[in-house]
């Protein structure tokens, strides 16, 4: 009787390195994984994290804690008085006629300023953008004023603007303006905003220019070139094609130059030949409100005074800037 050998039952191998299971390599995969996923997902935030976290110490925190002190009696040469105030600060700036006189060389002086600067940025940035000889020496060239040291800069238009031997008359007498008596650039509100304004807009004019010049170089040339040959000329293609194809850059600048307009200091500050009684001028002629608050908490001591005002320009400069922001997209979009 013949007996039958069973077949041998198949060996179970170990399942080699990385063909399965739980080897090495797999765990160097799925570290990397983890380390993609990580790199995708939360990198971005802490890359954008130390602006937040800077922002709110050296930004939010002392803007909340700028509104508490407005609330309370800060007066720092008179501890007796009221722990808190109340909205007294900011009622107390109805009446006050130094603060709306500040408020109202701001505006002057904003307005002399800022729209003479971005109109003649945008017409040198047209300029710039075209083929000159030397071009990038011009371009370097625009952008000097801005990287000169503003208290250098403006002591020097202060000598500029002097009434007996400032060059500012020597130059307009040659055309006849003043040659019988020299004008007076500190003796009255329009001379002295005209001043000031000339000394902002030398400044940033070329900054301004800059950024309009980069936004253009992205325009494409055969818009240009399609445009002339329907007869445009360069004033209508300027205003028809590069203003409301570079919007979002001109928001940009009318923003920005809206916050520092409103904020204007160094340069009236350093106009006044009596620059640390902060008070622009004798009568206030050229006096801002930054000037102003400097002035109520530094040299009066009235810190929670000068806090309301400072949250007062604040709210100012919210209002305007959104006023602005939409008044340049009407504007400048209504050219498409």
């Amino acid at each position: 009787m013949s007996t039958t050998r069973a077949a041998p039952a198949p060996s179970r191998r170990r399942a080699a390195p990385g063909r399965g299971g739980s080897g090495p390599d797999e765990r160097r995969l799925t570290w990397r994984n983890r380390l993609y996923r990580f790199d995708m997902r939360y990198m971005p935030y802490l890359m954008i994290a130390p602006f937040f976290l800077l922002f709110i110490v050296f930004g939010l925190f002392p803007l909340v804690f700028n509104g508490v002190v407005s609330l309370r009696n800060y007066q720092l040469d008179d501890p007796t008085l009221p722990y808190w105030a109340g909205v007294e600060n900011f009622t107390r700036l109805v009446d006050d006629e130094d603060f709306w006189n500040a408020l109202y060389n701001t505006f002057g002086i904003f307005l002399l300023s800022s729209v003479p600067q971005l109109l003649l940025a945008l017409v040198v940035a047209a300029l710039l953008n075209r083929r000159l000889r030397g071009q990038t020496w011009w371009r370097v060239g625009i952008l000097l004023p801005y990287v000169t040291p503003i208290v250098a800069s403006t002591m020097v238009f202060s000598v500029f603007f002097s009434r007996d031997f400032g060059i500012a008359n020597w130059a307009l007498a040659l055309f006849g303006v003043g040659d019988q008596e020299p004008i007076d650039w500190r003796a009255d509100k329009l001379h002295s905003w005209i001043a000031i304004a000339t000394m902002v807009n030398w400044k940033w004019i070329g900054y301004n220019a800059l950024l309009y010049l980069a936004a253009m170089q992205s325009i494409p040339r055969d818009v240009y070139e399609a445009a002339a040959i329907d007869g445009a000329g360069p004033w209508r293609q300027l205003w028809g094609i590069t203003v409301p194809m570079i919007q979002p850059v001109i928001v940009f600048t009318v923003v920005l130059s809206t916050i520092g307009g409103l904020q204007l200091f160094t340069e009236p500050m350093l106009f006044d030949p009596n620059a640390q009684a902060a008070t622009g001028g004798p009568n206030g002629e050229w006096q801002t409100i930054a000037q102003l608050i400097y002035k109520v908490g530094w040299k009066d001591l009235n810190l929670g005074y000068a806090a309301a005002m400072s949250w007062a320009l604040f709210l100012i400069i919210l209002v305007v800037a959104g006023i602005n922001t939409l008044l340049t997209n009407r504007l400048s979009g209504g050219r498409r």
